[in-house]
């Protein structure tokens, strides 16, 4: 497979909404986030062995939203494009390429795809938090098979330990096979596309990594995951030779993680880097208003059902407030999707958040960071086209 080769290459018949980006998007663009399209399509196409290929051959309906390579946008549905890719150059299924290429030589032994494949294993069970209380739920378990290549694989913290020293070591194999080469394992975390936020500022993407910047220089490389109950964080300083992996079978695990990857206290106290500064400003009311107003996203649940997610930005004392802090982040900023349409978050006792529209930063109403990074995106026209929050464009509606 080539990184630069247009996706038509392998899936011939490869058709999104628009002629043109189905002809040339490139398969790097599916793996850096750039690929321009509606990106949270989370339909499930049933158990089978062609739930992929029946994905993919539903993203016609997706809306292109900027051109490919040009805007940093997180896209589940390329990421599924991506894994029909593998599914075809490999003659198998997604799940069993993952097993032979990566899994089974690098004995991960716990790390499976299906819960028909973890019997004896011991399995840590999903939970909701209600009223401050963790709460077994059985029904935020499954997740469609088609939507494996987003974040499928069950795992361990001991196999994500391994997964990291694997990076960090030189392509091979504990037996010595070589799988990648080391110059192959660097470039997955160099030559990032389009920058932009995700939770955290970011460089852009590799070959599927988040490049983060630092202060100090040294690029941290992370990526996480979020499905109901199950919260995971990864991230690797390869400078320093630092790694940190949690696994949390929880929703209140969200919170831990945003403690642990999003504020810079385990890297600045184990790795010696820090985030990039940021500080608060206070604007006057007409340079806020380009950027106040209403801005909507849209997500595609499993169901099929096209939803929309509207955010309203206004102007209070010199800042934008946004919508209001809730315990859980919203179902449409979570990736990978949560199956739930509708959120089940309850309201903390905060005021809603404030931020500055050059920070980057979201902004307690008192002018303290409070962890989350976010932007705006402008369009051809150098005007204000998008609010990008956890990786998400949302489009600034006309007034």
């Amino acid at each position: 497979m080539q990184l630069d080769a247009p996706v038509r290459r392998y899936l011939p018949d490869f058709t999104v909404s628009d002629p043109f980006v189905s002809a040339q998007v490139t398969v790097r663009q599916l793996l850096d986030h750039s690929a321009g399209w509606l990106g949270d399509d989370y339909q499930d196409f049933g158990p089978g062995d062609e739930a992929l290929a029946r994905f993919v051959a539903s993203v016609a309906r997706l809306a292109q939203l900027n051109a490919p390579g040009k805007v940093f946008a997180y896209n589940n549905a390329a990421l599924c494009v991506a894994g029909r890719i593998i599914e075809v150059v490999t003659g198998t299924t997604y799940e069993a390429a993952v097993r032979k290429l990566i899994i089974d030589p690098l004995r991960l032994d716990p790390s499976r795809f299906s819960s028909d494949e973890i019997a004896g294993f011991h399995v840590a069970a999903s939970h909701d938090v209600v009223y401050g209380k963790a709460v077994l739920e059985p029904s935020f378990w499954l997740q469609p098979r088609s939507l494996a290549p987003t974040g499928g694989l069950m795992s361990s913290v001991r196999d994500q330990l391994n997964w990291a020293r694997f990076h960090l070591g030189d392509g091979k194999a504990p037996d010595g096979t070589p799988l990648l080469s080391k110059a192959s394992l660097q470039r997955m975390r160099s030559a990032p596309g389009p920058g932009g936020t995700l939770v955290v500022e970011l460089d852009g993407m590799g070959v599927t990594w988040m490049l983060r910047p630092t202060a100090q220089g040294p690029r941290v490389v992370q990526h996480g995951g979020t499905w109901p109950g199950q919260i995971s964080g990864f991230l690797m300083v390869p400078a320093r030779g630092f790694t940190l992996a949690l696994l949390a079978n929880s929703e209140g695990g969200t919170q831990l993680r945003n403690e642990l990857f999003t504020d810079d206290w385990a890297l600045d106290r184990f790795a010696g880097v820090t985030d990039l500064p940021a500080s608060a400003k206070v604007f006057s009311g007409e340079d806020l208003a380009p950027y106040e107003g209403r801005y909507m996203a849209q997500r595609i649940g499993d169901d099929g059902a096209m939803e929309d997610v509207v955010v309203e930005l206004n102007r209070h004392n010199g800042r934008l407030r946004g919508p209001r802090r809730s315990a859980a982040p919203p179902t449409q900023t979570k990736s990978p999707p949560k199956k739930r349409t509708r959120p089940r978050t309850r309201p903390t006792r905060s005021d809603s958040p404030s931020f500055t529209p050059t920070s980057r930063w979201d902004l307690a109403p008192d002018g303290t960071p409070v962890g989350t990074r976010s932007d705006f995106v402008r369009g051809p026209d150098a005007k204000v086209a998008w609010w990008r929050s956890h990786g998400r464009l949302y489009r600034r509606q006309t007034l």
